[in-house]
């Protein structure tokens, strides 16, 4: 295997990597979310990391639980379920990352829910203010905005209000609910980007249009091309502006990622989802990125569909053989291949048609050089709805 050759803008070295495992799911109602680091931690992700791809991982071991810090008692709050839980663990959290990127490592977060995201990004955006003296920006990769505030939203469950949380279009004085995000662990919304975007709630559309807040919509993919979309979201942010990407499993359709807590269809295909984090790798500024929202527990084959498109989810193919070279960190660009029986194992079961209210889709199942290889090819929109 050659050595990386892309050299990371914002890191001092492309071989450190932090990596944080939570296994948290209180920012929504369903369990199995908290087991998903382990499973991806046991199908060999840290190994592939030190091994294939020759990172000096930094890694204390543990998936964590947080259970001492846990309070006692934990009712609603401004409409938010479980706010004290989610607060102590994402300001712990926010230490743990910020310890990592404070260093100059890239921080891989595995979740867990996506109100993680609230300590992954103040972790890491006070770490970069103060190494480089730069803004962070975001690119939230999700079917969801994930911008509701307390008030605006239904559920109350705080997974989807990280990012108004973020970006301090909510704010909370008490220490213990969210009063200890401080203005330097936040980021602004004029750096902040969606793209996959197909369910928001009311509320959000209205923050989203006030705020004026860069948001791809899987309209915009279809009309655009992922190709031209990531041009247009990256032209957004800068080319001299380090890049947090938060990714969540549910952008992606659930023909490839069944396993989650709120599926929604019409989403992203396997290949857009790893350009997309093709794309941002190229331009040497990510720093840090989180997986998140896998459940396990989920549909026992769908699990194996989600855990795979977990790693995959930063690849791009070549060659069409059944190669990829992995972009996990800005400093990655290796080729890997995938085992034979793991690809024919799931491809097999991939039905040639499938259909849903939203679009059809067409699958032609190739092989080459042993391997299944699928195009997928769309008719029909995949707007929001």
């Amino acid at each position: 295997m050659d050595a990386p050759t892309l050299q990371p803008k914002f890191l001092p070295s492309r071989n450190e990597l932090g990596l944080v495992a939570v296994g948290f799911c209180g920012g929504q109602g369903k369990s199995g979310v908290d087991a998903a680091p382990m499973a991806l931690i046991e199908s060999g992700l840290v190994e592939q990391l030190r091994e294939e791809l020759e990172f000096n991982v930094h890694y204390d071991g543990e998936v964590h639980q947080y259970s001492d810090i846990m309070p006692k008692e934990d009712p609603d709050y401004r409409n938010m379920k479980n706010p004290r839980a989610v607060s102590a663990v994402t300001r712990k959290l926010s230490e743990q990352v910020y310890e990592h990127a404070r260093q100059g490592r890239f921080v891989l977060t595995l979740g867990g829910d996506h109100s993680i995201a609230i300590g992954t990004i103040s972790g890491t955006a006070k770490a970069i203010r103060e190494r480089t003296g730069r803004e962070m920006a975001v690119i939230w990769v999700d079917a969801h905005a994930d911008i509701n505030t307390p008030e605006t939203s239904d559920s109350g469950n705080i997974h989807g209000m990280p990012v108004a949380f973020l970006t301090g279009l909510a704010k909370e004085d008490k220490e213990d609910c969210f009063g200890w995000i401080k203005d330097d662990q936040r980021v602004s919304v004029k750096k902040l980007v969606y793209i996959g975007l197909r369910d928001i709630d009311r509320g959000e559309k209205k923050i989203l249009r006030e705020h004026n807040i860069k948001a791809f919509s899987m309209h915009d993919i279809d009309r655009y091309g992922i190709g031209k979309v990531m041009d247009m979201a990256l032209g957004w942010i800068g080319s001299d502006t380090p890049i947090h990407l938060s990714f969540d499993i549910d952008s992606l359709d659930p023909m490839w990622a069944p396993s989650t807590g709120t599926p929604v269809r019409g989403g992203l295909t396997l290949r857009e989802g790893d350009f997309i984090a093709e794309c941002v790798h190229e331009t040497g500024s990510l720093v840090a990125l989180d997986l998140v929202e896998v459940n396990p527990s989920l549909e026992a084959h769908g699990a194996s569909e989600t855990m795979l498109s977990v790693h995959l989810v930063s690849q791009k193919r070549e060659n069409g053989c059944g190669r990829f070279s992995v972009g996990v960190g800005a400093d990655i660009i290796k080729e890997l291949r995938l085992k034979h029986s793991i690809r024919r194992e799931i491809y097999a079961e991939a039905p040639l048609v499938r259909q849903n209210a939203y679009y059809q889709q067409y699958t032609n199942i190739a092989v080459v050089a042993g391997l299944a290889h699928i195009d997928p090819i769309y008719f029909g929109g995949r707007g929001l709805y």
